[in-house]
């Protein structure tokens, strides 16, 4: 029987705080629905309201059948207690399962009314979830996203490569007949993200994803719900990301030049209103000053004034009316987009920094002997799978790794921009001003240090005004902290970036500002990034392709 998620009129709010209101949507089988909207939106609250964790403000949500089984795999760290396969019962529901089939069995043993029903409904639940044979299906999931590990293990002496691949082995093994994901590819290598791609394709039933990885969006997506926080409404489009952002922006075109043909018409007519009121006007001035008067011919051109007057009170009148009667049309909301760039300060030297025959040892891990080159002005970008080695590489390249083997140099005059997935750097809880001054130092063109009026304006070119910057640094957004960052390399007039997964959990918004602020910079870049989209857009010259150990060099 085909499957339909239907919702009707629904209302979502966080906390106090509306969301959006009235969105109707149904997702049958086959449809793969993206969710888009900043962080912040309503997302993940939208996701947890259908599953029932949040509940339902106004409107309805129902299912057809009755009995289909909604996954809600949300993007959560695994409980560093449980192991991989306890792990893989509880996000697949299996465990729930598990419990009702036995509350279910006890009943019947036991004589219970309607028992008999009871446990054929968990019986059939429990297989439809793949309980019976998921322990045989694990092993094979987890070796085809490439996680070697003991299904008894506990998750939290996994690395962190290797606790995204357990996620994407529960996202694998779920047989749910409605899927809600929130996240699926953050945090996963190319061939994770590629499987999950898979994976939702050839699903087959409803599903509902909340992601901003662009290149996903395009492969899976039929269509889009967009939540609009500000107006706090719901947009559909039909198709993937680009589809739908060719669409939004011609919407928006088409939205402001029917705004704009509305004004034009509207101003044209209450201009010529006010022209023939003011005709009206002298008209009425110039029968006053005959009305003095008693010639015949003085009363005959002081009455033609007064009707002309008349004529052109009633042609402003009907013209008003006119322009009173056009169908107005709202004005758009003018979209403000935060655009921030980071300018190259003084040129490094022609060699930005070497490896020969450099060897890491790490435990069992091994990365090279590796000889290496980086020259100013390249942009490369760093690629392999997760726990390939891509972040030692790098710490091994610019000297904060010490090397087991082998020999790294820096070039003169490098000034490094280091972004890190976590953005340690804010992870403070002094004030954001105070940390971004403290980490800016003295300034490279006096040598005297930035006095906090001068980081204040500095803060504000990259959107972080007065509200932020007393604040704890701990407690900006992702996005915002790396606002902040961006924002610490202008002060210092950095001449090399290097971005280890610049992306991952900013919203597209905060990833196109990253992007534009990268694109224009005339510096070297190092890029380590599992976003396709974000690769391409920034024409990167190399690529260095880390492996079993081992870097691949190839120019792009």
């Amino acid at each position: 029987m085909p499957t339909t998620l239907t919702l009707t009129d629904l209302d979502v709010t966080f906390g106090a705080r509306p969301l959006f209101s009235g969105l109707d949507l149904a997702v049958a089988d086959g449809d793969v629905t993206a969710v888009v909207g900043p962080n912040g939106s309503g997302k993940s609250t939208l996701l947890r309201t259908i599953v029932g964790e949040l509940p339902v403000e106004h409107g309805t949500i129902r299912l057809a059948p009755r009995d289909a089984t909604i996954g809600w795999l949300p993007q959560v760290l695994p409980d560093a207690t449980e192991s991989l396969l306890t792990y893989a019962r509880r996000r697949t529901g299996v465990t729930s399962a598990d419990a009702e089939l036995e509350a279910a069995t006890a009943a019947m043993s036991s004589g219970a009314m309607g028992a008999d029903d009871r446990y054929a409904v968990a019986l059939e639940r429990w297989l439809a979830l793949g309980a019976a044979d998921l322990e045989e299906r694990l092993p094979e999931v987890a070796a085809r996203v490439g996680l070697d590990a003991d299904p008894e293990r506990p998750l939290g002496s996994l690395s962190g490569g290797q606790a995204a691949r357990a996620s994407l082995v529960a996202v694998l093994l779920s047989r749910y007949d409605v899927l809600l994901l929130d996240e699926p590819t953050n945090d996963l290598d190319r061939r994770g993200a590629d499987l999950v791609t898979e994976f939702v394709v050839g699903h087959g039933g409803p599903v509902l994803v909340a992601s901003h990885d662009r290149a996903f969006l395009d492969a899976v997506a039929t269509d889009v719900v967009e939540l609009d926080l500000h107006q706090q409404r719901v947009a559909h489009y039909t198709g993937g990301w680009s589809d739908y952002r060719a669409q939004r922006d011609l919407d928006r075109r088409h939205a402001w030049e029917e705004f704009e043909a509305y004004a034009a018409a509207r101003d044209g007519l209450v201009a010529q209103a006010r022209q023939r009121r003011e005709w009206a006007e002298r008209g009425r001035e110039s029968a006053h000053r005959l009305a003095g008067t008693r010639s015949e011919a003085d009363k005959f051109i002081r009455e033609k004034h007064r009707a002309r007057a008349d004529r052109q009170s009633a042609k402003a009148a009907r013209i008003s009316r006119a322009a009173d009667r056009l169908e107005a049309v709202e004005q758009p909301r003018k979209e403000w987009e935060l655009r921030y760039s980071l300018t190259e300060g003084a040129p490094s030297a022609d060699v930005v920094a070497t490896l020969s025959e450099a060897v890491v040892e790490r435990d069992e891990f091994r990365l090279g002997p590796v000889s290496l080159v980086l020259a100013r002005g390249e942009r490369v970008a760093v690629t392999g799978d997760n726990g390939s080695g891509k972040t030692t590489l790098l710490a091994a390249l610019f000297g904060s790794l010490p090397l087991t083997s082998g020999r790294q140099s820096l070039g003169t005059r490098v000034r490094l921009g280091v972004l890190d997935q976590r953005r340690a750097l804010l992870d403070s809880d002094d004030s954001v001003a105070d940390v971004v001054r403290a980490a800016v130092g003295a300034d490279p063109a006096t040598g005297q240090e930035w006095k906090l009026a001068d980081v204040r304006t500095l803060l504000a070119k990259f959107g972080l005004g007065a509200e932020h910057v007393a604040r704890p640094s701990r407690s900006l957004s992702l996005g915002e902290r790396t606002r902040a960052l961006m924002a610490v390399f202008q002060g210092r007039g950095v001449n090399t970036l290097v971005l280890d997964e610049p992306t991952n959990h900013l919203d597209i918004a905060a990833i196109e500002q990253l992007e534009a602020a990268v694109a224009a910079f005339t510096g070297t870049v190092v890029l380590v990034s599992h976003d396709l989209r974000l690769v391409e857009d920034l024409a990167m010259t190399h690529r260095w392709h880390v492996a079993d150990g081992q870097v691949r060099v190839e120019v792009l």
